[in-house]
């Protein structure tokens, strides 16, 4: 691995306002790839994605016997993007989180990872060797495992040792919040029958019901086992893996097929519920996190499911989760309202107690409503509204939230819709997935896990 002195030499070798990307490929980034472990002929420059005339700047990954990655330019693992750190008339290149410079570099990067010649890449990094930050690849997500880190002679050995260790070691799992702060939108119904919908798609998925009011518990016929989730919140000493039930369904043939897991809600959460109890588990919101974090390397998928309010469950939810995903109705003012603190207040709120870039939250969605020509075009008035708000008095930007299509000089307002089946409520009843008893619903929610999920 590179030394700190040698670091030292690099960081001192590179002017302030240089303004050549090949000047920072060359004396920063090929080190780096060099001390993450990937030699001169596991990488390789000016990558072809796939996709028109694209070119990723380095796309590596470690070599194969008889398969040299430079030679082949096959199956990438890790793509760079590199950006000076001034334009030619000698602006700086600002990629501190949020800045516009960011959010471009950030989704040129996006752009790369889902191009054809890149399917199989799982981390991305974006740096012009002031500022650095890695990405995790899971299907159509890229979601944050660093915060932008701005770079330091003291800090960078600590940075590349980090960035070796996670790219070494990729988590199997995307952990998904679905939540709004507002109940009705279909939280529940969204976690069941999405999990149900990735199952169909042999994905390996945990459900976790993280409500007091145990409404997935309830629907899918379940209670806690010899160990709860509760339990292993308060007792450090537990297996978390005592408290997974499984969620079996019956064959054609009468037999029991494992269709996910299943983490059941606790009837003693509910004194949490109201209560400053919560405030005696050790780590607060952050333990959660703790506890799923086994599960990693398990399964495809961890869906949790919590209440509505912005309390100790709600809270520790998305503070578990690699992403939110945020079900409203378009027909619902409170709901569009709500979504809109959770992108802006909230979700922020957990990132900056986590401090590592996460989570990140997905664009809404409408869930379970028929909809009109007319009843689309007040919603969108009133997204308008909220958009304006939050752009004059917070300055911050939920159009990609709500308008994720919209361009500038491309007018596409289309949010992703689940439309209303009454197999779904009465599926609750029978204890069954409605993916599971209806095809029609079953395609629906496909639709949703390729909308946000499924790289296909």
């Amino acid at each position: 691995m590179v030394s700190i002195t040698d670091w030292d030499g690099i960081l001192d070798s590179i002017l302030p306002n240089e303004d050549t990307e090949i000047v920072i490929r060359d004396q920063f980034v090929k080190p780096l790839l060099e001390a993450i472990g990937f030699g001169t002929q596991e990488r390789r420059p000016e990558f072809k994605t796939g996709n028109g005339s694209d070119k990723v700047d380095f796309a590596a990954r470690k070599n194969r016997v008889g398969d040299i990655f430079a030679n082949s330019q096959a199956n990438p693992y890790l793509l760079v993007e590199v950006k000076a750190r001034a334009n030619k008339s000698g602006a700086k290149i600002n990629l501190s989180e949020g800045t516009p410079q960011y959010l471009d570099a950030r989704e040129q990067l996006r752009r790369y990872l889902l191009a054809p010649n890149c399917e199989t890449a799982q981390w991305g990094i974006i740096t012009n060797s002031v500022h650095i930050q890695l990405f995790r690849r899971h299907g159509k997500v890229m979601v944050p495992e660093t915060a932008c880190i701005y770079i330091k002679k003291d800090n960078i050995t600590d940075i590349v040792s980090r960035i070796r260790r996670l790219i070494e070691n990729t988590p199997k799992a995307l952990t998904v919040c679905v939540y709004n702060n507002k109940g009705g939108v279909g939280k529940t119904t969204t976690t069941i029958n999405l999990g149900a919908a990735l199952r169909k798609q042999k994905k390996k998925v945990l459900l976790v019901d993280f409500d007091s009011q145990r409404d997935l518990t309830k629907s899918l016929g379940l209670d806690v086992g010899a160990k709860s989730l509760f339990d292993c919140l308060t007792d450090r000493n537990l297996n978390v893996r005592e408290a997974i039930q499984p969620f079996k369904i019956k064959d054609r043939a009468g037999k029991e097929v494992r269709i996910f897991d299943v983490i059941p809600s606790d009837p003693k959460m509910e004194k949490y519920t109201d209560s400053g109890e919560a405030e005696t588990i050790q780590k607060g919101a952050a333990r959660l996190r703790d506890l799923l974090e086994v599960f990693n390397y398990e399964y495809d998928y961890i869906l949790i499911d919590c209440p509505t309010q912005w309390l100790f469950f709600s809270k520790s939810g998305v503070y578990a989760s690699d992403v939110v995903l945020i079900p409203a109705k378009h027909n619902g003012l409170a709901s569009l309202h709500n979504a809109a603190r959770v992108i802006k207040d909230f979700v922020p709120e957990v990132k900056k107690e986590r401090k590592d870039g996460g989570p990140v939250a997905l664009p809404i969605f409408f869930s379970g409503e028929k909809t009109t020509d007319a009843q689309l075009h007040t919603a969108n008035t009133e997204i308008d509204a909220i958009l304006k708000q939050a752009r004059t008095e917070f300055s911050f930007d939920l159009q990609p939230y709500f308008w994720p299509r919209e361009r500038r000089g491309i007018s596409d307002r289309n949010i992703f819709s689940l439309p209303s089946y009454a197999t779904v409520a009465d599926a609750a009843f029978a204890h069954i997935p409605a993916v599971f008893r209806n095809s029609i619903v079953a395609e629906h929610y496909l639709n949703l896990a390729r909308e946000y999920f499924l790289y296909e």
